[in-house]
Formats: C-alpha cells, sequence, structure tokens
C-alpha cells in the first residue's frame, strides 16, 4: 500500500507540473492566436497524463505484467488532466468569443469607412456639375461685360473662387482615397518630370500673383510610384508656396536624387505650429484660412508615406520663409 501511495503523490505531482506548465504556455501563445489554444489544450491533457503515468512507474519500477498498480498511477492522474482541460477549455471558449467579437468590429469599421469613402466619391463628382456650370456662366458673362471693367473684375474674381471650390473638392476625394485600402497603380515616375507637370499646374496662378517660380538643380531618380498621386502632391506644395509668397518675390523649385523640395517667401512659420502643418484642415493663422481649407499639406504627406517616404517643413535658416520637402523610397530595384 505505501508502494501504492508513493504512486500517487509521484503520478500527483509530475502531472500537475507538466499541465500546470503546458497551459500556462499555451495561454501566453494564445493571446496572439486563440487556434493555438483549441489545438494545444487536449494534447496538453495528454502529455501531463502520460508524464505522470511514466514517472510513477519508472520510480516504482514496476513490472511489465502489474497492470493493477499502472492502472491505479493513471487514475490518480486523471483528475489533475482533466482539471486543467476543463480550465483550457472554458479560457479557449473566451477567446473564441473575444476574437469573433474584434473581427465583428473590424468588419463593421471597414463597413464604415468604405461607406464614408464611397459618399465621398459620390458628393465629389454630383458637386463638380454645378460647379462647372457656374464657372462656364461666369466666363460667359465675363466675356460679355469686358467693356465695363467693375464688372469685368469681380466675374474674374468669381470664376477663381469656383476654381478654389473645385479644388477643395478635389483633395477632400484625394485625401479620401489615399487614406482607403484601395488598390494603387505603379509605374516608373521621374521626378523631374513630376516637378514639370507641377510648375506648368500652377504656373498661371504664379502669373497672376505675380510670384516667379524658380527652378533650381533637377536631378531626379526614377521610381516606382503613383505618378497622379506623386503629381498632385508636388502640385500641391508649389501651389501652397505660390499662395503665402508676396508679390514680386521668387518661389524656388528643385528636385535632388528622391527628393522634391519647394522654398518660398512667407517669412516663416511659428516652431509650434510646424508640426501641425500636415493635419487635414489645420490653418494657423488668418492668412492661412482664406488660402485654403488646409488639405495641400495633408495629400502630400500621404502620398509620401504612400511611397514609403516623409513630407517635412522647416523655416529657412534667413527667416524669409519655408522649405517644404518631399521624399520618397527609391523602390526601382525592390
Amino acid at each position: 500500500m505505501s508502494s501504492q501511495a508513493g504512486a500517487v503523490a509521484v503520478s500527483f505531482g509530475v502531472t500537475g507540473a507538466v499541465a500546470i506548465a503546458g497551459a500556462l504556455t499555451i495561454i501566453r501563445a494564445a493571446e496572439r492566436r486563440p487556434s493555438i489554444a483549441a489545438l494545444g489544450a487536449p494534447i496538453v491533457v495528454v502529455a501531463s497524463l502520460a508524464a505522470g503515468v511514466a514517472a510513477a512507474t519508472r520510480a516504482m519500477l514496476v513490472a511489465e505484467d502489474d497492470y493493477h498498480t499502472v492502472l491505479f498511477v493513471l487514475l490518480a492522474g486523471a483528475p489533475m488532466a482533466v482539471l486543467v482541460g476543463l480550465l483550457l477549455a472554458r479560457r479557449v471558449q473566451r477567446w473564441e468569443r473575444r476574437t469573433a467579437r474584434e473581427s465583428a468590429e473590424r468588419h463593421r469599421v471597414a463597413a464604415v469607412e468604405a461607406s464614408r469613402r464611397d459618399t465621398i466619391g459620390w458628393l465629389s463628382h454630383d458637386l463638380r456639375t454645378p460647379i462647372t456650370g457656374i464657372r462656364l456662366l461666369a466666363e460667359g458673362l465675363a466675356d460679355r461685360y469686358t467693356d465695363d471693367p467693375e464688372t469685368s473684375t469681380e466675374l474674374s474674381r468669381l470664376v477663381r473662387e469656383v476654381d478654389r471650390v473645385d479644388a477643395l473638392v478635389g483633395d477632400i476625394a484625394e485625401l479620401s482615397r489615399l487614406q482607403g485600402p484601395g488598390p494603387r497603380v505603379r509605374s516608373a515616375v521621374d521626378l523631374g518630370d513630376v516637378l514639370s507637370d507641377a510648375v506648368a499646374a500652377v504656373s498661371a496662378q504664379a502669373e497672376a500673383a505675380q510670384v516667379e517660380i524658380v527652378a533650381g538643380t533637377v536631378a531626379g531618380a526614377t521610381v516606382t510610384g503613383d505618378v497622379r498621386a506623386l503629381t498632385r502632391a508636388a502640385t500641391n506644395l508649389v501651389r501652397n508656396a505660390v499662395q503665402h509668397t508676396p508679390a514680386g518675390e521668387q518661389v524656388l523649385v528643385a528636385v535632388d536624387d528622391t527628393c522634391l523640395s519647394v522654398e518660398d517667401r512667407c517669412g516663416g512659420i511659428p516652431p509650434a505650429d510646424l508640426a501641425h502643418l500636415t493635419e487635414a484642415g489645420w490653418r494657423g493663422d488668418a492668412a492661412r484660412s482664406r488660402a485654403g481649407a488646409g488639405f495641400g499639406l495633408a495629400i502630400a504627406a500621404a502620398v509620401a508615406a504612400e511611397h514609403a517616404g516623409e513630407l517635412s517643413v522647416t523655416n529657412l535658416p534667413s527667416g524669409q520663409g519655408c522649405r517644404a520637402q518631399l521624399r520618397v523610397a527609391d523602390l526601382t530595384d525592390r
């Protein structure tokens, strides 16, 4: 009887130790992958029970034909193994319920985000129709009243305001697209050509504002990216610089390898405001509020991030203006 009591103690102890160690291992691993717990729980039960039996029989040097002792040892370790198995089963059920809730929440958020992007896309498309009509009407009236300078000036101003609204609608749609998980069109893009297209798009606005755009060094690399998004980002940077540069001053643009830089003569930005420049809708002062809704730099930053790069804005050492640098990763060989 004493030998059987020793077998029970050994079996109970070894079974408990193996079961607890296995349970802790599964719990830690299952925090990331709950499916591990479902597969591991039965293994822990069998392994702990087998370890208890093996340890007890080895300690007692049980003969091969002493089946009664082996059965007794097996029954002694079974309660501990079953107890651990039941605890693991309850934990698995909790993990499964939590995983199901998290999955449902992710699907709900994804559905809401998709609905938001679709709504913005529809609104952008629908708004452009009346905007185009207003612009054509204003241009027609401006041509009709060429002999009335005051009226012609006001109508020209109306055309510019319509263009601002149209650009704002486009910025909202573009920012929504960049923030979404939609497909991206990738191709070889020459950053020098991107800068050239951006300057051409803003040249009329610069001429009207009496701001000269001067090109510096243009030694751009060819990268793999979204040419439309990169051109939009570069155009936003040049347009933003023109908007905040006084008449008679210059905006300097350049490309060095995979970095596109634009310098304006805005007079500098308070250091506390520099960190907020790429936040959508942020405007630091009344002048910036009149210049737009604050989506231009946010779009440029999103485009840079999409191309494994970054957008940085710093004050020039002279204090006369700012330098915006759009860096993208050279993905050509990747």
